[in-house]
């Protein structure tokens, strides 16, 4: 980890006000300690960017109209493009969770097409196509708008650029994942994502 070590008794008054807003909004149900780890003890370091950064993380995360898998599977795609160890270790478990095949999770995992069903194919393609084209085919954005309408591609789009934030803070400060996580891309360690 590139940050330089930091204890909850250390922070200042900005830094803890970032700190009681994540760990007593819907991320700190039942984790306690959650402020301090992955990106969110980043943003407790710079307050006055960390605030605004989880306030729309909360949005995004907990606020949406999106299906939880949908969303899971845009998050998940946004991981692996960015090969963020710690954000895809932690959105596979949720991802899980909300009913994604875990074929499918490792197909994408693995760089193959993977194999996902129904609405999230079309949140994999529409991240996808985000992530490596820089905008959405016509014909995807149809079908995407057809089957989620407006407010839910705001909001998918806001996804996608949220968690490309987080994926990049995540590696940029070398974040470790934390014990019980699996790392989901062993064959590159840490000096080649130097390179």
């Amino acid at each position: 980890m590139r940050l330089s070590p930091i204890d909850r008794d250390d922070l200042n008054d900005e830094q803890r006000r970032v700190l009681e807003a994540i760990e007593r909004g819907p991320r700190g149900k039942g984790r306690p300690g959650i402020g301090m780890i992955g990106p969110f003890g980043t943003w407790v370091r710079a307050p006055s960017v960390g605030q605004a950064i989880q306030g729309a993380g909360e949005a995004i995360r907990f606020n949406t109209s999106l299906a939880p898998n949908v969303q899971e599977v845009a998050i998940c795609t946004v991981g692996v493009h960015h090969r963020s160890r710690f954000e895809f270790s932690a959105h596979r478990a949720l991802a899980i969770k909300a009913g994604v095949s875990e074929q499918a999770l490792d197909q994408l995992t693995a760089g193959e097409h993977p194999d996902f069903s129904g609405d999230e194919q079309l949140s994999y393609s529409i991240a996808s196509q985000m992530l490596n084209q820089h905008r959405i085919l016509d014909d995807t954005y149809a079908h995407g708008l057809e089957v989620f309408g407006e407010t839910a591609m705001i909001e998918l789009v806001a996804t996608v650029g949220y968690y490309c934030l987080i994926s990049l803070t995540l590696n940029a400060f070398e974040i470790p994942l934390e014990p019980g996580m699996r790392d989901p891309f062993p064959e590159t360690n840490d000096q080649s994502l130097r390179n």
